[in-house]
């Protein structure tokens, strides 16, 4: 049966390292379950990489276009280095410089947007710069870098070449580590023209021209250190300035709510008096409707008296009236 996809592969590369056992164990068990036991083998051979080799995979698998011109570039320098070509070796030295910068922004970026990643504070970009700037002094470790399946950093000492060993590359059916080679000298297929004095000048010139731009990286950085200082100066200073307002606008908002509060009991006492007011009015009417109910019975009543007496006295008027003929 075929191996792990590449695919496959890529994307556990490309997860932070403190979850890539996770990562290749489940992937493993799936590849078991599928009865798929020669692709569980090689993935189960997948070793988990550092941080900085992660992050330079991450790189590769994320922006390859700038790696492929990191290895361009990279075979432009060891071209003028071998044919000590000043003018050139110093403006590819600068290109190269630029490029690390680049490179190594662009994988602070790649990781912040990756999940779990590090916090950028302990992102190993020193390492990473350092495996960079290896890529441009020997090839196989640039082609080992554009692979994206690191294990570990390299570093780069000095002018020329580097050991590879400094840098593993993992591939899908290789269970053992690369055997160890030596580093090939600088220079060494330039035969015995190394002898003349002119050689040796040009290559104590391009060898100063390195040091130069190892100085000039080196106030690069320093400029940018100090640059990072100033922002975080002013970062401090705003975050200082924003959290006095916070504090202001805090007892603003405590107080408004003890206003509300206030104003919220005393529209409750009056909401009571109201009510207490209502229920007065109320007994009121009733006292009043009550009034005139019995104003109009007592009326009545008086009508009834005031006819009764006016009769009486009529048939009064009629007996003395009666009395008075008999007599």
């Amino acid at each position: 049966m075929p191996g792990p996809s590449a695919e496959l592969v890529q994307q556990l590369y490309r997860i932070p390292p403190d979850r890539f056992v996770a990562a290749r164990d489940a992937a493993v068990a799936d590849a078991r379950r599928a009865g798929d036991q020669s692709t569980a083998r090689q993935l189960a051979r997948l070793r988990r990489p550092t941080v900085a080799a992660w992050l330079v995979n991450l790189l590769a698998i994320r922006r390859p276009e700038l790696v492929t011109d990191l290895v361009q570039l990279a075979d432009a320098l060891r071209a003028a280095q071998r044919e000590l070509r000043g003018p050139r070796l110093r403006e590819l030295s600068a290109q190269r410089r630029a490029v690390v910068a680049a490179l190594v922004a662009e994988i602070r970026k790649l990781a912040a947007a990756e999940p779990d990643s590090p916090p950028a504070g302990r992102l190993p970009l020193a390492e990473v710069e350092a495996t960079l700037n290896a890529a441009f002094s020997d090839v196989e470790v640039a082609e080992q870098v554009r692979a994206g399946r690191l294990l570990r950093a390299a570093s780069y000492a000095g002018f020329g070449e580097v050991p590879r060993p400094q840098l593993r590359l993992v591939t899908d059916d290789d269970e053992e580590p690369a055997v160890e080679r030596p580093a090939r000298r600088p220079g060494a297929q330039r035969g015995r023209r190394e002898d003349t004095p002119r050689t040796d000048r040009a290559a104590e010139r391009a060898e100063q021209a390195e040091r130069a731009a190892q100085r000039a990286a080196r106030a690069e950085r320093a400029r940018q250190r100090r640059a990072l200082d100033r922002e975080l100066a002013k970062a401090q200073a705003d975050q200082e300035r924003a959290e006095a307002e916070l504090t202001e606008a805090a007892g603003q908002e405590r107080d408004g709510a003890s206003v509300l509060d206030r104003i919220e009991a005393e529209l409750a006492e009056l909401e009571r008096r109201r009510a207490v007011a209502e229920q007065d009015l109320s007994r009121a009417k009733l006292a009043r409707r009550a009034a005139e109910r019995a104003v109009t019975v007592a009326r009545r009543r008086a009508g009834e008296v005031e006819a009764a007496v006016e009769a009486l006295a009529a048939e009064e008027g009629d007996a003395d009236a009666g009395g008075g003929a008999a007599d």
